[in-house]
């Protein structure tokens, strides 16, 4: 077991295969055939065209006139709504008016009773304050009276007593003159 090393694997090719032989140009009737087939589509693809033309004129004249008949009755609808609506409104708008009416000669008949009661009020207070203001005046007068007599009286009193008092001080400074002198 001490050994060597086995050889190397050894390929071995296979040969190349051989080139595909020449096309061969065979005669057939198919070129024919084809080109019969294609002229029968195209007709039949012009048929299909001028059919299909036709279909869409024919649908483009009946959708028309069903779009107009469609119109015609949306605008009657339309109308009819709007008659409708206007006649609705008008009663509405009466309706508010005699309302409306009612509810100013209502407001007006209370605010004339407002005013009326509050005339009477303003009346009666104007009479009471009269009244009270002469009572007032009547007490304040004799108040008055007795209070500018008691300021007079004590005004004269007061004039009084400055002039006592000035004669005193004028008898007491001449007394006084009077000792210095024979002193």
């Amino acid at each position: 077991m001490g050994g060597k090393s086995p050889p190397p694997p050894q390929v071995i090719y296979s040969p190349p295969p051989p080139p595909p032989p020449p096309p061969a140009s065979v005669p057939t009737q198919a070129l024919r055939t084809q080109t019969v087939l294609d002229e029968a589509s195209a007709k039949q693809q012009r048929l299909n065209m001028e059919l299909g033309a036709e279909l869409d004129r024919v649908n483009e004249e009946f959708f028309a006139g069903q779009d107009i008949r469609r119109g015609q009755a949306a605008g009657s609808e339309q109308r009819l709504t709007i008659g409708k609506t206007g006649e609705e409104t008008r009663e509405t708008t009466k309706t508010q008016g005699e309302q409306e009416r009612m509810t100013i000669g209502t407001t007006g008949a209370e605010t004339r009773a407002t005013v009326g009661k509050q005339g009477e009020e303003t009346r009666e207070t104007a009479k009471t304050q009269g009244e009270q203001e002469r009572l007032t005046i009547g007490t304040t007068g004799t108040e008055t009276r007795s209070t500018v007599g008691k300021q007079a009286e004590e005004q004269r009193t007061t004039d009084l007593q400055q002039e006592m008092f000035r004669r005193y001080k004028e008898n007491r400074d001449y007394e006084q003159s009077q000792q210095a002198y024979r002193s």
